[in-house]
């Protein structure tokens, strides 16, 4: 029999959360003398770039607690006509991060249903396809680079490697924590081929970033073995670690609200939950409880929720009893490259990444998803929104807490526009030398990157915008989007690669797609890229040429950001095509037919293309290690790699 699902009904502040942890278990310098050696990799540096090996999640998991559904189902809901589902048939319940069922494309939430009996819910809206699901691969995808070389490992690292199957890369008693990894979906790494991960399992990476920052800020840990979604055997675990003279218990997982989240049944029972709920995202489920004068802490599931509400609670509760002040992040004036929203009462913990664009530090949000690792491995700095603030307006000066040294992040180049596979080599190329320059992309497609410019939010735009009245690429685009750099020949157009775009499809191509035309067959759903992107600009033309409605074409309106997400979506089986470069098809296994050779450029303006940074940079794409490494990503061409064009 299941608890009742937990309700917060008392959430606190996340400056009340804090008051009432150190009120009680504050003390300064409580801990005596014990020296605890440190086996693992972080703080080593790594000496060949680290790419994922596989995706995460792997499997399309429910994001919230409810109903899954075929979304169409439900199409004509409302409040004067509702709809009846019948559990089993047309809905299933589950619970956040469950395995969707088969056929099924959407989740409504458990407070959005009227259950009428044990059969029987009904509903007074519809959902939408891909609602409250995280899709496979929406973390991270196979393939892609995670570090690049000469990269230092951080604790948030840790997580990442995990995740995406990476297993091998090379004083005061510290308070001793005990981390209990919950959830019968979790596996453990060292006892699974990641080849061999099944829909509905996930590597286990929690306890060792936590285990890692727990060193990281003073402390050393001990990490249980993985216990099951079960009261009596997490109560167990959690009365016997406290027996054993663990200074503190990280109870992961089960926090939440949902109907396998024991966490604060196992705290309430064994003693007294003093906080569950802060109002803060990532980590509102976080519990601050007590077991017999120890502190117990519940720690939400989702990797960047762990992290937060442990940097939050444990870590300055960990340096308060080694007589330390907490760690105090430096901080810099950032201004947002776009508006960001947030929502009153609520204090939000941004994920960004930084470079230094005309004597300022400009800031580009990234995914605010919780389950998602590479917001944090991926991110320079963090901007806190405060609860009484409903958002922050682009270009607003808002100081950031940095993740990475001020001087590392004014040796960035920051690159917004197109995706392409060559910019994760680049990068990689770029920190094999001894420059100590380092890359940044932001991917918001081709006439994104030429607004970036306009705007002066990057270094250099990567674009490949097809001029259909004489079939050339980028320069008409340069000229109407950039008139008076254009007119004062202050800007420049660089050839980066000549790349294959074709349609990405399943391997055998069973479908049998041998052209655009065959996109508007009724049965062929594609996935396309955004507005704006070059590769739907090619794609729109080429329907025009063909007289095809897009109207007429499933899943037209379903876009991806990336030319790995468009493959990722062909190979989870969400779509049967999309317009990709080979390179991606090629990278996750999937067949490839070619529809065009097309040029891909970087613009430049002028007060960039002098400095040391981009000739550095320069030199990089011009060298014959760059060009190997292009071409054997296949469906490249280097011929004018390098090249000015204008």
């Amino acid at each position: 029999m299941h608890p009742k699902r937990n309700i917060y009904l008392k959430m606190k502040t996340l400056q009340e959360a804090r008051d009432i942890l150190f009120q009680r278990f504050g003390s300064t310098g409580a801990m005596t003398g014990e020296t605890v050696p440190v086996t693992d990799s972080v703080g080593r540096v790594l000496a060949e770039a680290v790419t994922a090996r596989l995706s995460s999640p792997n499997f399309h998991a429910a994001a919230m607690d409810g109903i899954a559904v075929k979304a169409e189902k439900t199409f004509g809901a409302s409040e004067t006509r509702p709809k009846e589902l019948i559990i089993g048939q047309d809905a299933f319940y589950l619970n956040t991060g469950h395995v969707m069922p088969l056929e099924t494309d959407a989740v409504i939430m458990i407070e959005k249903l009227d259950r009428l009996d044990e059969h029987r819910v009904r509903i007074e809206a519809p959902a939408f396809p891909w609602q409250h699901v995280r899709k496979m691969g929406e973390d991270i995808v196979a393939t892609q680079l995670l570090f690049p070389q000469n990269h230092q490992i951080t604790p948030y690292c840790i997580g990442a490697f995990l995740s995406a199957g990476i297993f091998e890369v090379t004083v005061r008693r510290k308070p001793n924590l005990l981390i209990i990894p919950t959830g019968s979906e979790i596996v453990d790494w060292r006892r699974i081929d990641p080849d061999q991960l099944h829909p509905g399992q996930v590597l286990e990476s929690n306890s060792y970033v936590l285990g890692k920052l727990t060193e990281a800020c003073g402390g050393t840990y001990v990490k249980h073995d993985r216990v099951q979604d079960d009261l009596k055997a997490i109560k167990a675990a959690t009365e016997k670690s406290l027996q054993n003279g663990y200074d503190m218990v990280l109870i992961i997982g089960g926090s939440s609200a949902g109907s396998e989240d024991y966490a604060r049944h196992v705290i309430g029972d064994l003693g007294h939950v003093h906080v569950h709920g802060v109002t803060m995202m990532p980590g509102k489920p976080v519990i601050v409880g007590e077991i017999n004068a120890k502190p117990v802490f519940g720690i939400p599931g989702y990797p960047v929720s762990a992290i937060i509400a442990f940097e939050q609670f444990v870590r300055p509760l960990i340096r308060r009893r080694l007589g330390l002040p907490d760690m105090a992040p430096q901080t810099a004036m950032v201004e947002p490259t776009r508006k960001i929203a947030s929502k009153l009462g609520v204090e939000e913990f941004i994920r960004d990444k930084l470079g230094e664009v005309n004597g300022r530090i400009v800031a580009t949000p990234l995914p605010r998803g919780a389950g998602s690792i590479t917001s944090i491995t991926e991110a320079d700095g963090i901007i806190r929104i405060p609860n009484h603030v409903e958002g922050i307006n682009d270009q607003q000066p808002v100081a950031a807490e940095l993740l990475r040294p001020l001087s590392a992040i004014r040796n960035t180049i920051v690159i917004v526009g197109s995706h392409d596979n060559t910019l994760d080599v680049l990068a990689d190329q770029l920190r094999a030398g001894s420059s100590g320059l380092s890359l940044s992309s932001s991917h918001v497609g081709s006439m994104g990157g030429l607004m970036a410019v306009k705007r002066g939010l990057c270094h250099l735009a990567g674009s490949h915008l097809l001029d259909t009245a004489d079939g050339s690429y980028n320069t008409a685009y340069i000229k109407r989007y950039l008139p008076d750099l254009f007119a004062a020949k202050q800007v420049r157009l660089i050839n980066l690669v000549f790349r294959d775009q074709g349609l990405i499809v399943l391997p055998g191509n069973p479908k049998r797609i041998s052209g655009i035309e065959d996109l508007a067959r009724g049965d062929v759903t594609m996935i396309n890229r955004q507005g704006g992107s070059g590769t739907r600009i090619l794609l729109d033309y080429r329907l025009r040429e063909l007289g095809i409605d897009p109207g007429r074409i499933n899943g037209y309106g379903n876009e991806e950001f990336t030319h790995m997400s468009v493959a990722v979506a062909v190979l989870s089986g969400t779509a049967d095509a999309g317009l990709g470069i080979c390179a991606a098809a090629r990278a996750l296994k999937l067949d490839f037919v070619p529809v065009v050779t097309e040029q891909y450029d970087l613009v430049v303006p002028d007060a960039f293309f002098e400095t040391r940074n981009f000739q550095v940079l320069l030199e990089t794409i011009r060298s014959a290690a760059f060009k190997k490494r292009v071409e054997a990503l296949g469906g490249y061409g280097t011929a004018k790699t390098g090249e000015i064009l204008l």
